[in-house]
């Protein structure tokens, strides 16, 4: 109850980060709905039907990932003066925003179990008229049943999935008995994972490479929804490989480039930038580190789809690339918000000291800058690399 009073007891601003939760849950669990629908239309070919479904996983990580960027940014969520002698624990807190997040995203699948419904025909002769407009409704297995306890079940991952995903990244990570100073030299660190990141990257291209079809093969390359039988296993795991190590470079690459800003003899303004930037490096650093990756997968696909235009893209799979673009690219955004509010004592004390607002603006330019200059070039490096053994 305490959950539902907060959703709407918010500011606006809060208020439409979580509809915009609710919007990507909506999708994915249409999604999913929509490969259950095939199922049920088509028993004789599991196998296409099961593809379908392991091609919700994108979506449904997107829609994750925003929900636990939203959550960060959510002030309901950071322990404030008084909080602890109510009750609100650092515990509690964690547990009430995965309860407002599991809340946004139940209502957002609710939604597409409605809109699946009334697409198939099972509200109406009228429903069943309009939707088919926009989506035949063959493609959702109109005329067959649909089970409902299946379906629930399908459509209860997306909430599940989205409250552990923000427990977990949430949960109260100050050990007891740690002193200030070493919570602080714990965050300011270097991250550790940008080897990684590259080691698991490469791997994955080599796997790609590896496993890709013959040359002259266009009926091998890289499917989508609706096209999906014919993709060697190992060419998905080795893009999945490829994107997770993006991933789990952005806090190193991030911190990479603040070096670079302070690198030599710096003035104030790259000082400033570079060391914002490595202090902000876990924070900003997995979800820049996702929308590189989406970025490169994107740019592979596209790249792969103009080798082989006889292969149209369906409606479910640019309901899939919406989700996922939108959802990489509100959580950057929420993150960067995040990362401007935690410094907010800081650029107040700057501001008394006679910063001027140009400066600070100048400033997020320069950040901005320096990451465009890092992560972009990597972002097309690994896109190329991975489209290579497709169209060629």
């Amino acid at each position: 109850m305490l959950a539902l009073r907060l959703a709407f007891r918010v500011h606006p601003l809060v208020l439409l980060r979580r509809l915009l939760v609710a919007a990507a849950a909506a999708g994915t669990g249409f999604l999913v709905l929509a490969a259950l629908g095939h199922a049920a239309a088509h028993p004789a070919t599991a196998g296409d039907s099961l593809a379908r479904l392991l091609w919700c996983a994108a979506p449904l990580a997107a829609t994750a990932q925003l929900a636990v960027s939203v959550a960060r940014a959510d002030p309901a969520a950071r322990l404030q003066r008084g909080m602890t002698a109510a009750g609100l624990g650092p515990f509690r807190l964690t547990l009430l925003a995965a309860a407002s997040t599991a809340l946004s995203c139940a209502l957002g699948v609710l939604l597409s179990l409605v809109v699946f419904l009334a697409l198939r025909g099972d509200l109406g002769d009228a429903a069943r008229t309009t939707g088919s407009r926009a989506i035949d409704a063959g493609l959702l297995g109109a005329g067959h049943p649909l089970p409902l306890i299946g379906a629930l079940m399908l459509l209860s991952l997306v909430p599940l999935t989205a409250a552990a995903a923000t427990a977990f990244s949430l949960r109260p990570r100050t050990e007891a008995g740690a002193t200030d100073t070493e919570t602080a030299s714990t965050t300011e660190a270097a991250p550790s994972g940008l080897p990684w990141g590259v080691a698991l990257t490469a791997a994955g291209l080599a796997i790609e490479a590896y496993t890709s079809p013959a040359t002259g093969t266009p009926g091998g390359l890289l499917p989508l929804p609706g096209r999906l039988i014919g993709s060697p296993p190992g060419l998905l795991a080795g893009w999945a490989m490829a994107a997770f190590g993006l991933v789990l470079a952005g806090p190193g690459l991030v911190y990479l480039s603040g070096q670079l800003l302070c690198a030599g003899r710096p003035g104030a303004l790259r000082l400033l930038s570079g060391r914002v930037l490595q202090e902000e490096s876990l924070r900003l650093g997995h979800p820049l580190g996702v929308m590189c990756a989406v970025a490169s997968g994107t740019y592979a696909a596209v790249a792969v789809y103009q080798a082989a235009p006889s292969r149209p893209l369906g409606p479910f799979t640019a309901i899939g690339a919406a989700i996922v673009l939108a959802c990489v690219t509100v959580s950057a955004l929420s993150a960067a918000l995040e990362s401007r509010t935690a410094r907010a004592r800081t650029t107040a004390a700057l501001r008394r000291l006679g910063a001027s607002a140009s400066a600070f603006h100048r400033a997020t330019a320069l950040r901005s800058l320096a990451l465009l200059l890092v992560l972009g070039p990597l972002t097309w490096t690994v896109a190329e690399m991975a489209t290579l053994p497709l169209v060629h």
